[in-house]
């Protein structure tokens, strides 16, 4: 049965430290907040109940996301009105998946996310972005990104994956964002998602404060390692690296969604 490691001898003091590495590194490279990493991480192999792993990891992920953001602007790669349109979507698009989550089959959601997954990743080879290009938003296209931050709560809720998975293929290939923007921005975002839902674990008690805190500050001293790799890739091998994380994504959720006997 799982557990939650409430003492510190029970507490994976290093498994902890590695998975911040690690999910600080892809926070930077790829603009995500790291939760598809956590998750299975603390559910399969350090020992925490879903729910718990949920909360904590939703909180550990505003720590390497908030130093990302740092990083990112300090070269003008954050848009603030952008992370604002999308996590106003989000913020909304969470409770309304968690809402459907009992309503819809979950395993048929999980499949049509991969094939969306598929689509970015072909995607991801035939587009390259321009690290000089300017998103300009109109009314038509704030909505549109309103509309994109709902659909990423909405899976988020479902599936429990979203953010930037979701957010920095859309902006570059659907709105022609730089590939640098879009990661800076959608770490922003992930930032008021993540506390927005926070509050509410917290109040549940689905939370390690201790084992998040400890996830984020490690993720947090690499993070800007990974943002200074993403701005040495060339775009088109940014992509690749991008479609390198993705493949991984669609093998853990094909791990879950396949039927067991």
């Amino acid at each position: 049965m799982n557990h939650t490691p409430s003492t510190d001898s029970r507490r994976n003091w290093l498994g902890l430290i590695l998975l911040g590495l690690a999910v600080g590194t892809a926070s930077g490279l790829f603009g995500v907040g790291g939760g598809i990493i956590i998750l299975p991480v603390l559910v399969y192999l350090l020992g925490y109940e879903t729910k718990k792993a949920a909360g904590t990891s939703l909180l550990a992920i505003t720590v390497p996301s908030l130093v990302g953001v740092v990083t990112y602007s300090l070269d003008g790669n954050v848009d603030v009105l952008l992370a604002a349109l999308l996590a106003a979507g989000s913020i909304v698009g969470a409770p309304i998946g968690s809402w459907l989550l009992a309503r819809l089959p979950k395993r048929a959601v999980q499949w049509a996310f991969i094939g969306f997954l598929v689509i970015v990743i072909v995607s991801l080879f035939l587009v390259v972005p321009s690290r000089d290009s300017v998103v300009h938003v109109d009314w038509f296209t704030g909505a549109l990104l309103v509309l994109v931050g709902l659909v990423t709560g909405v899976t988020a809720g479902l599936i429990g994956i979203g953010g930037g998975v979701i957010v920095v293929p859309v902006m570059v290939l659907a709105f022609g964002a730089s590939d640098l923007v879009a990661k800076g921005t959608s770490l922003l975002m992930i930032i008021a998602t993540g506390l927005s839902g926070t509050v509410s674990n917290i109040r549940h008690r689905n939370v390690d404060p201790v084992g998040a805190l400890t996830i984020g500050a490690s993720a947090g001293v690499v993070t800007p390692l990974g943002v200074w790799l993403a701005g040495a890739l060339t775009p088109f091998a940014a992509n690749i690296a991008f479609a390198v994380f993705l493949v991984l994504v669609i093998v853990r959720m094909v791990v879950d969604a396949w039927p067991r006997r």
